[in-house]
């Protein structure tokens, strides 16, 4: 068969044709590869070439005011494992079970780690001993996917003693990796769960680097050693803290195992947090590296509830310890001065309408002033001063004194207090439906009633009794302090309550017991009543030392107290051991 001439010279310029376009697209996909996409090839070939190990960033350390290690870290090591598969970590975790003594939930901890991150190498152990780390250097050859490291360990010298305030770490969750607040947080990374780790997470959380070895196409490892720059980890910068660490050890002695309660201890002038302390509490280091099952159930299953802080999230009626908010706002009124008499004496209560209102003095008091009602917390007085004062007026003053306010400590998880709120009758109304009557003023004269209150919120009150009316807001980090004019009275009666709240650690007051021979405290004891146990108060002592010029403000609270004065034994003791002044023994069972 033959062609003609034309054929041939088209079919030769067709065949032409398509070489050059094959050329051209060859030499498109080979700039392509080799030049536009060169980056995205490289770092392919690297990552199949290269396991990346990231290195955890040391915490920062958190000192006390005068220097003392809070929270600190220490070398450990973790045990991790990188696997192309899920069924290739099973297996992997089945052959190191005998070795590591692997419990099913520390298996099943490390499949919950792979699914979150697949691409990296999954923490097996934590915190693993030295003898375990040893053991499995001797056989590593039969186990190449195996990654020992060393880590910073987080760990507080004091435990027990700190954790109500510094709180804990532990690993992020899922649910946190999808929030916004740990936007850039990757899987494995240890965060502050509570207190100041959690609340100064940004401070402390210092910057992950990575390590690079070189791995062969099943991921075993090759060099170990310069296949590419480590980026090396930075560490967070350390936090300083208002927090006397002797004065917190010497609170948590006080309580000792028999007190369950809370305490707070406060500079008056600026708000700083001396000492903050809740008891029970926990041992923050059991918490590093995964809480043990059996100590998470016993924390949890704890009647005295040790994970609760009773500080700033504890909120109880506050007692007569409120009395000095119906007098200041009583004196600011004009209703009465600290001269004034009610127009009944007190014979042991009061009747109003069809209920009788005790007194916690069944004998009664006798007809006193308004200091001899504070010296001696004569609730008959405080019922007719607070039916002076009105509802409304009472309400809104407590409101202006920030009773219905967080303290704003710096501190996760504060709980509001509850009060009513402005609308009265609205507010009554919702809690009691139409069967309330007038008679809530004369609970709420006394701390009692629709008002609950945090230690802290209590704490934050008496500084601006301690200060002629300006009130501190607590902080543990001196960051921004914020001081606000809440009590508008004249320098004499500021004096008078002073005085009147000397009274009540003096000869005949209710909390005498308490009294430091050469010190002056000015404060107020509160027995409030308790639903769970109605045969056993809670006792409560807000107050402050010297009298006349005070360095310390301290409130403290125990659950199932009974009697105020026991609390006011334990904040003497509190104020004596600060201010270096008296017989600073622990115990207070005594005296």
């Amino acid at each position: 068969m033959s062609f003609h001439p034309n054929d041939i010279a088209r079919r030769t310029r067709l065949s032409s044709y398509a070489l050059g376009v094959g050329f051209v697209l060859l030499l498109s996909a080979f700039f392509r590869a080799q030049v536009l996409n060169n980056a995205s090839y490289l770092k392919q070939s690297q990552d199949n070439r290269l396991r990346t190990i990231p290195l955890p960033a040391p915490r920062g350390i958190i000192y006390d005011r005068k220097g003392n290690i809070i929270a600190e870290n220490l070398p450990a090591y973790s045990v991790s494992l990188t696997a192309p598969s899920l069924d290739s970590l099973r297996g992997s975790l089945k052959q190191l079970q005998p070795t590591l003594q692997l419990t099913d939930a520390d298996i099943n901890a490390a499949v919950r780690r792979y699914r979150r991150a697949p691409t990296r190498p999954t923490v097996v152990l934590p915190d693993a001993s030295i003898d375990v780390v040893s053991v499995l250097e001797e056989h590593r050859i039969d186990f190449p996917r195996l990654i020992i490291q060393s880590v910073p360990k987080r760990f507080y010298p004091d435990g027990p003693i700190v954790a109500p305030f510094v709180g804990y770490t532990g690993e992020i969750t899922e649910t946190e990796l999808s929030n916004p607040e740990y936007a850039g947080y990757k899987p494995g990374q240890v965060i502050g769960k509570g207190g100041l780790e959690k609340q100064y997470e940004s401070v402390l959380r210092g910057r992950e680097g990575e390590k690079f070895d070189e791995v062969d196409a099943r991921g075993r490892p090759v060099r170990e050693a310069g296949s590419r720059p480590d980026v090396t980890p930075i560490g967070a910068p350390p936090l300083k803290t208002n927090i006397d660490l002797d004065l917190q050890k010497f609170v948590a002695s006080v309580f000792g195992d028999s007190l369950q309660g809370g305490a707070i201890a406060l500079d008056p002038k600026t708000g700083a947090v001396l000492a903050l302390y809740s008891n029970p509490s926990f041992d923050p280091n059991r918490f590093t590296g995964g809480i043990p099952a059996d100590y998470w159930k016993a924390l949890n299953t704890d009647p005295r509830r040790p994970l609760f802080n009773k500080v700033i999230q504890g909120t109880y009626p506050p007692g007569s310890t409120w009395k000095l908010a119906t007098s200041a706002i009583g004196l600011q009124e004009g209703l009465v001065d600290l001269n004034s008499h009610m127009p009944i004496a007190c014979s042991g209560g009061l009747q109003y309408g069809r209920r009788y209102f005790k007194c916690w003095e069944k004998h009664g008091h006798g007809s006193v002033d308004l200091a001899g009602a504070i010296t001696h917390s004569c609730d008959v007085y405080f019922y007719q001063l607070g039916l002076k004062i009105g509802l409304s007026k009472l309400v809104g003053g407590g409101i202006d004194l920030n009773f219905g306010d967080r303290s704003g400590i710096d501190l996760p998880n504060e709980y509001r207090p509850r009060f009513p709120t402005r609308d009265v009758r609205a507010y009554y109304n919702r809690r009691f439906g139409a069967n309330w009557s007038n008679a809530e003023v004369l609970n709420l004269a006394i701390g009692q009633g629709a008002n609950s209150q945090t230690v802290v919120n209590m704490a934050r009150f008496y500084t601006a009794l301690a200060t002629e009316g300006t009130q501190s807001k607590p902080e543990l980090v001196a960051r921004n302090p914020e001081q606000k004019k809440i009590i508008n009275l004249t320098p004499a009666q500021f004096a008078g309550l002073r005085k009147a709240m000397a009274g009540v650690t003096s000869a005949g007051g209710t909390a005498a017991s308490a009294n430091i021979e050469g010190l002056v405290i000015a404060g107020k004891t509160g027995s409030a009543q308790n639903v769970e146990n109605p045969n056993k108060d809670h006792a409560w002592f807000v107050g402050f030392a010297p009298a006349e010029d005070p360095k310390i403000v301290v409130a403290v609270f125990l659950e199932f107290g009974v009697h105020g004065y026991l609390a006011a034994r334990v904040a003497s003791k509190i104020i004596g051991s600060y201010l270096h002044v008296g017989n600073v023994v622990a115990n207070v069972e005594g005296g």
